[in-house]
């Protein structure tokens, strides 16, 4: 078990590590952790961040995507999904689903194409998933931009973990409120659903719902199971965005990119984002 002076220690390593947009040596080479050590690490970096006057307003969850555990971990592959608290300074809305993005400060940068749900309520901690689906006030596509202080982006859970869930940025697309009868067949309709991915003219990645923990309905579902045995973290709430993790590999960008992704199966329209 990892001492709160050490846990509250590489909470500040990796703090300093991201303001000042510089590597680091996984933590896992300095000493052995467990994932409920990383898990420590984490709850000391939001307090800290909470201090300093930011907001939480959700989570993120990632690693739900089975089909690219096994191109990340060193010692081991990756074998579950993790998460992370998001706060207000990293989440952004686009005006028509475009934008214009700075990658300045991000480490190692690399787009996933995500699902996010806003809550309208609290689910009850016995809530089946037809009733998680009715605690979601509305879903929107997003892009994350995920970040690594590990270089060669190599690491194991337990650096993911404690290193903000490899979290950057978030750029959120128009929400969709949902109806009563959408709600109903969510997890179905999700699961089916399509998304591709490109870079100017040239099609780089394709993914399906289904790949996201066989929708990201259920990564919702997975992060609040966990949450119930993680009691040293707020339980979902009301108004929270929760993102439910990739549905392609992430990717490497650079300024000068313009990245557009596109649905089918789901009525959400894609995003259109330029990096600088």
């Amino acid at each position: 078990m990892l001492m709160s002076t050490q846990a509250n220690r590489y909470a500040l390593q990796l703090l300093d590590a991201r303001a000042q947009a510089e590597m680091m040596p996984p933590l896992s080479g300095q000493s052995p952790l467990t994932i409920t050590d990383s898990y420590d690490i984490a709850k000391s970096i939001m307090d800290i961040r909470i201090a300093q006057g930011e907001t939480l307003i959700g989570r993120k969850i990632g690693f739900t995507n089975r089909k690219i555990w096994s191109k990340y971990g060193v010692a081991e592959p990756i074998r579950s999904p993790i998460w992370t608290p998001l706060f207000d300074t990293t989440v952004r809305f686009t005006d028509d689903n475009r934008g214009l993005q700075s990658l300045f400060g991000a480490v190692q940068p690399r787009l996933g194409p995500e699902l996010v749900f806003k809550l309208s309520q609290a689910p009850a901690p016995d809530a089946s998933i037809e009733q998680l689906a009715d605690c979601i006030e509305w879903m929107a596509h997003a892009f994350e931009i995920v970040a690594c202080p590990f270089p060669e982006w190599k690491f194991e859970i337990t650096d993911a973990i404690a290193a903000f869930g490899l979290h950057g940025s978030l750029i959120v697309g128009e929400p969709r409120v949902l109806s009563a009868a959408s709600r109903r067949n969510l997890g179905e309709v999700l699961a089916n659903a399509s998304l591709s991915l490109s870079c100017g003219d040239e099609l780089r990645y394709a993914g399906f719902g289904s790949d996201v923990l066989g929708s990201p309905l259920h990564a919702l579902w997975h992060l609040h199971q966990l949450l119930k045995m993680q009691t040293q973290f707020p339980m979902l709430g009301a108004g929270e965005i929760v993102t439910t993790g990739t549905w392609a590999d992430v990717c490497p960008i650079k300024p000068g990119e313009t990245w557009t992704s596109a649905f089918s199966g789901v009525s959400l329209p894609g995003l259109t984002i330029s990096f600088v």
